[in-house]
């Protein structure tokens, strides 16, 4: 059991900071990317830098975690770094007009912003995070992170079309207005969301040792667990793969299935909707309607990686086979293990946070969060780059091929480390400080 248990409704308004992180977040990964190469006749590599740098930032995470851990408090973190997030987002788009006209200030500006963003962000969503594992019960885990991860992506979903209609016609005026009503919004959405959420014992709960250890004692800690370094090895892999083939796919079945732009969009969105397929699996069966084995995180992690695999190494070989391949399949079959796979690793992060120390809980977050923000970051350059280099000996179909092969193995030996993965039992674990007596027993997931 939890230290204290959220109700579904209490859930649904986290998961709303979710949203208002991903309203955010979209205008300065699709818009303001667009505004810069187009109307601004930037190079690509430049928003592409920003956006890099928004994912760089993340190997804070920790630093953030540990500042809640030692604060008592997670909602003053989250209502801090939706503060960050806006005040980035908004500097943005400030920076992108101010580029029109003064574009070595513009830039300068972007940079600062996308630096800000990337904090607020690491700042927020690791301690939701953590306020999620402390007070979800382990059999809501998987259908809970299933509820966040939807709700950040209707935030995508809601805002992308919203922001699009008030833009035209474009200025860089508009730009500055749209984005910051945008921020202001998911602000306050964000500060209303977690208002009274948190009970205040938790704050007394999770300030013991910790207080008295500097940060890097703490994370030296963190980094010593074995179950702790195993996971977050198992979450860069994981994560490497899983964000190596989004920025391949559609080229790949422009390039040899010959599908128009529109053909590709859909295709995108098909492996979408298996996406969200899988995360309603697991969260339905982990709900207790699956029993022990199709109930257990930990199964789901694992077959969600080797579905993965499964699923590239037949898109690997359907592009030797040729047009009568049955890619829409295929990559429908992709997009569900991919669900299956990050709504369960989720769902086994709240699990594992608390394992080894409930003091530590968003330190050990947050190495998971640096893990995962790197791991994306890097993985969808790394792919792009891996298919221009085997272009370069190879035909197109082959450099793919070989492409889609290495993100599978990547998937088998996430696998093979989830597999490694266990909670460590609640009598087998290092006896805690009576200041905290709330301390969740977790089972093996």
């Amino acid at each position: 059991m939890a230290p204290f248990a959220f109700s579904w409704w209490q859930i649904v308004r986290l998961g709303l900071v979710q949203t208002a992180l991903g309203s955010v977040v979209v205008l300065m990964t699709s818009t303001i990317n667009r505004v810069m190469v187009v109307e601004l006749a930037l190079p690509a590599i430049v928003p592409g830098g920003l956006v890099a740098l928004h994912y760089a930032v993340q190997i804070l995470r920790p630093r953030w975690g540990y500042g809640s851990d030692v604060h008592g408090r997670r909602t003053p973190w989250i209502v801090g770094g939706m503060a960050a997030l806006a005040l980035g987002g908004f500097g943005a788009a400030v920076a992108t007009a101010l580029a029109e006209t003064h574009q070595t200030a513009g830039l300068a500006l972007a940079v600062l912003s996308f630096l800000t963003v990337g904090m607020g962000a690491g700042a927020a969503g690791t301690s939701l995070l953590v306020l999620l594992a402390t007070g979800v019960e382990d059999r809501r885990r998987g259908a809970a992170a299933t509820v966040v991860w939807v709700m950040m992506i209707a935030g995508f979903a809601i805002t992308a079309p919203l922001a699009g209609h008030f833009l035209d016609p474009f200025s860089g005026a508009r730009l500055v207005a749209v984005s910051g009503t945008v921020s202001a919004i998911a602000f306050c959405v964000a500060a209303l969301a977690v208002r009274g959420v948190e009970p205040v014992v938790a704050a007394r709960d999770t300030r013991d040792a910790t207080t008295k250890k500097p940060f890097r004692a703490v994370l030296a800690q963190v980094w010593a667990e074995p179950a702790s370094r195993r996971f977050t090895v198992f979450i860069f892999v994981a994560m490497l793969a899983y964000s190596a083939q989004e920025l391949i796919l559609e080229p790949f079945a422009g390039h040899v299935f010959a599908m128009t732009p529109g053909g590709t969009t859909k295709l995108a969105g098909l492996q979408h909707g298996g996406v969200l397929a899988g995360m309603l699996l697991v969260a339905g069966l982990t709900m207790g309607i699956g029993g022990p084995v199709l109930g257990s995180l930990k199964v789901w992690t694992t077959l969600g990686c080797v579905g993965s695999a499964a699923a590239l190494l037949a898109i690997a070989g359907g592009g030797l086979v040729g047009p009568d391949f049955p890619l829409r399949a295929a990559v429908f079959a992709l997009g569900l293990a991919n669900g299956v796979f990050a709504v369960a690793a989720i769902g086994s992060m709240m699990g594992l946070a608390g394992a080894g120390g409930e003091a530590e809980r968003g330190t050990r977050m947050g190495v998971w969060g640096a893990a995962q923000g790197v791991a994306f970051g890097a993985g969808g350059f790394l792919g792009t780059v891996a298919v221009d280099a085997a272009r370069l000996v190879l035909p197109p179909v082959q450099a793919y091929a070989g492409v889609f092969a290495a993100e599978a193995a990547l998937f088998l030996v996430g696998a093979a480390l989830a597999l490694r993965v266990a909670h460590t039992p609640a009598a087998r674990r290092a006896p805690r400080s009576d200041h905290a007596p709330f301390a969740p027993s977790l089972s093996t997931r």
